[in-house]
C-alpha cells in the first residue's frame, strides 16, 4: 500500500481512521496494517449479543487485547437492544413471514456501518475501515464499490445498502489479500488472534438452531405443522412448521417415494409449503424494492448488469428496469435462477462494481 492507500489527500499522520474491530482476524489484521503505515489509529468494538445468543466466551475482548498490542486507543460500545430490534427480530420475524432472511446485509447497513459510523464520526474519525473483504476505489465523483480480487471471498454483496454518504467514508484494505495472506500477517505482527478461527455466518444463530431462536424470541409464536402441497394443490405430506423450510430445499421434505422434490413457495398465510419439480424452481423474473444506487453515475431506466441472488451463488445475467417512482426493479434473467428467495438482497453488478441493490419481494 501507497501513502494515499485509502485515497486520501492527507498525509497518514493527519489522518483519522476508525477501525471496526471484530476481536477476528482480519479487522485486527487491518489495524496493524494501517498504523504501520502511520495513520492516527483507533478501534470501536460492538458489544452486540445478550443472553441466550451470545456464545458462552464472547470474542469481542480480543478486541481490547489486540489494541493493546499495538497501543491504539479502542473503546466498546453496547448496541444490544439496537442490534436485537434491528437484525435478531428482523430475522425472526422475516422466517416467520415464510421469507428467507439476510442478516448480514441488514447488519452492515443499520448497525456496523449505521450506528458504528454515526459513532466513528462523532469521535472525528475522517475514514472508518473494516476487514471487509471488497473494493473500495476512488474516483473524481467520489468513491465506487467493487469486488475483492478474491471472488470466493468477496463480501461486496453485504453491502450494497449501506447509505451512499457512508459509503464515501469507507475504506477495505484487504481488497487484494487472501485468507491465507491476512492470517499470515496477522502471524508476522505478533498477534494473538492469528489462527483464530472464521466466525459462524450468523453470529446470533447457535448450531444454525433457527427455529430455537425464533421460539426464543417470539414467544406467541406458533410454529404449526401444515400441509406439503404441488403446484396444483394436491396433499402430498405434512410440513413441522414453515420456519423449518427456505426456497431450493429439496432435503427432509419427508415426501419421497417419487421425483425429486424443491420447495418453490412458502406460504406463511395458509401455513402451506408448495413443492414442485427442478424446472418449476426456476425463475425468469425477480421483483425488488428499496432499491439503493450506489454508483457514481445515474440511475438509468433500465441496464444490462450482472446480479447475484445468493450471497453464495454465481452472478447471472439480466436487464434490470427501474421504476423511479416506487424505488423498486423488475430484473428480467436472460436465463432462469433456480433458487430465488423473497427477503434476500440482489445485488447488482456492472463488471465487478457494484452498482446497487434490492430485496427481493417477488
Amino acid at each position: 500500500m501507497t501513502i494515499n492507500s485509502l485515497g486520501l489527500d492527507k498525509a497518514p499522520a493527519d489522518t483519522k481512521v476508525c477501525i471496526a474491530m471484530s476481536g477476528g482476524v482480519d479487522s485486527s489484521a487491518t489495524a496493524y496494517m494501517l498504523k504501520q503505515e502511520g495513520y492516527d489509529v483507533f478501534g470501536i468494538t460492538m458489544d452486540l449479543l445478550q443472553a441466550p445468543y451470545a456464545t458462552e466466551k464472547s470474542s469481542i475482548s480480543d478486541a481490547g487485547i489486540v489494541a493493546e498490542q499495538l497501543g491504539i486507543p479502542h473503546t466498546y460500545i453496547d448496541i444490544k437492544k439496537d442490534f436485537f430490534k434491528k437484525v435478531v427480530q428482523y430475522f425472526s420475524n422475516t422466517y416467520q413471514s415464510g421469507q428467507t432472511p439476510s442478516p448480514c446485509i441488514m447488519c452492515n447497513k443499520e448497525i456496523k456501518l449505521g450506528i458504528l459510523a454515526k459513532k466513528a464520526i462523532d469521535m472525528g474519525a475522517d475514514i472508518i475501515v473494516t476487514g471487509h473483504y471488497a473494493d473500495i476505489r476512488t474516483t473524481e465523483d467520489g468513491v465506487e464499490l467493487f469486488r475483492g480480487s478474491d471472488h470466493e471471498k468477496d463480501q461486496s454483496y453485504f453491502l450494497f445498502a449501506v447509505d451512499k454518504d457512508v459509503l464515501q467514508k469507507l475504506r477495505c484494505p484487504l481488497a487484494n489479500y487472501t485468507k491465507e495472506q491476512t492470517r499470515e500477517m496477522a502471524k508476522k505482527a505478533g498477534l494473538s488472534i492469528h489462527n483464530k478461527s472464521d466466525s459462524q455466518d450468523i453470529c446470533f444463530v447457535q448450531n444454525g438452531k433457527y427455529a430455537e431462536l425464533i421460539a426464543q424470541t417470539s414467544p406467541n409464536f406458533q410454529s404449526r405443522e401444515g400441509n406439503i402441497i404441488n403446484t396444483e394443490g394436491k396433499i402430498l405430506g405434512k410440513h413441522k412448521g414453515i420456519i423449518h423450510y427456505t426456497i431450493g430445499q429439496r432435503r427432509g421434505l419427508g415426501v419421497g417415494g417419487g421425483d425429486i422434490l424443491y420447495v418453490l413457495n412458502i406460504d406463511a398465510k395458509n401455513n402451506t409449503v408448495v413443492v414442485g419439480s427442478h424446472d418449476e424452481l426456476g425463475q425468469s423474473e425477480v421483483l425488488v424494492t428499496d432499491v439503493n444506487w450506489i454508483a457514481t453515475t445515474p440511475k438509468p431506466a433500465s441496464i444490462d448488469l450482472m446480479v447475484k441472488l445468493r450471497s453464495r451463488q454465481a452472478l447471472v445475467s439480466a436487464e434490470v428496469i427501474f421504476n423511479q417512482e416506487d424505488n423498486s426493479a423488475i430484473v428480467k434473467l436472460k436465463e432462469p435462477f433456480y433458487g430465488v428467495a423473497k427477503g434476500q438482497g440482489c445485488c447488482f453488478y456492472n463488471n465487478d462494481q457494484v452498482m446497487g441493490g434490492g430485496f427481493i419481494v417477488k
